[in-house]
């Protein structure tokens, strides 16, 4: 199945007085490139986190934001640093003695100097963590896979849509291409008569046919078209086996153009000018399209 580089996806999971939630979206990216946000308490999960993701994705601008509701009462606790207290008496008592005041410090004020009393999170058993975080992580990369993949059924029809228009361009284009020979051999001989005639010379048959065959050799897509048809039916057939095919369509495209170009500049008829530039169109299409597809 073809899957899109855009995509979200959301899971909750809470487990022993503690909801996780995972949230994931992602753009097109050449490569995978993710960034994993989470709190500090989760923080060496994160090898895990990317893990996991490797699982499930392989192309994208990847952003992942986890958060942590922790309901435990003993999640944080209150820790007393008696060392840092006996030190701030200390040198308080010698201020006292050093100015000559009396020391008024009260037990509620040396409560409030910095890093006396402070709190600390309880730590939580690791494997209990990661087991429900995994099952958020999980469940989230399963949402944002279906959602990649039902744009990218809608990518891969819109593409075989473009397709189809594209290999009705290709068709004129060869159907017309003898056509513009045969009229390049009629309007030579047609000149060639009206300049001859005044001379009663005879026209050299040999010089025609050599002059329509120079014309038809600089004019003649036969290469481009057989390319062409063989690039689409390609395309087609790596959007019917699905999977991570954007790399290879990028490349198809870029051979498509490729053809197109050449097609255009050796068009020798309005029409099948007009026709070229419609075939570059569409292809600029595609391209575009194939840019978000993993």
């Amino acid at each position: 199945m073809i899957k899109s580089m855009t995509g979200f996806g959301r899971g909750e999971v809470t487990e022993n007085n503690r909801k996780f939630t995972v949230e994931i979206k992602a753009v097109n990216h050449r490569y995978l490139e993710a960034t994993v946000k989470l709190p500090r308490k989760l923080s060496a999960f994160e090898a895990n986190i990317r893990n996991v993701m490797k699982e499930y994705m392989e192309r994208g601008k990847v952003d992942v934001f986890v958060s942590l509701e922790d309901y435990n009462d003993a999640a944080e606790t209150v820790k007393y640093n008696p060392a840092l207290a006996h030190d701030y008496m200390k040198y308080l008592t010698e201020m006292a003695e050093e100015f000559g005041v009396a020391n008024d410090i009260r037990l509620s004020v040396l409560a409030r100097f910095p890093d006396v009393f402070t709190m600390e999170d309880v730590e939580a058993d690791e494997d209990e963590l990661w087991e429900s975080l995994e099952k958020a992580v999980r469940i989230a990369c399963e949402k944002f896979v279906s959602a990649r993949e039902k744009e990218g059924e809608n990518l891969r029809a819109d593409l075989l849509k473009k397709l189809d228009e594209m290999a009705g361009y290709v068709e004129f284009i060869e159907s017309h291409s003898p056509e513009i020979v045969t009229e390049y051999r009629k309007k030579l001989e047609e000149k060639l008569k009206d300049m001859l005639s005044t001379l009663d010379v005879k026209a050299d048959e040999a010089r025609i046919v050599t002059e329509v065959t120079i014309y038809a050799d600089k004019i003649c897509v036969d290469e481009e078209i057989v390319r062409l048809k063989s690039h689409v039916k390609a395309m087609q057939d790596a959007l019917s086996n699905g999977g991570a095919c954007g790399r290879k369509l990028d490349f198809i495209t870029q051979e498509m153009n490729r053809e197109a170009n050449t097609t255009l500049s050796k068009s020798g008829d309005l029409a099948l000018t007009d026709k070229a530039i419609e075939l570059k169109t569409v292809i600029e299409k595609i391209r575009e399209q194939v840019q978000n597809i993993e």
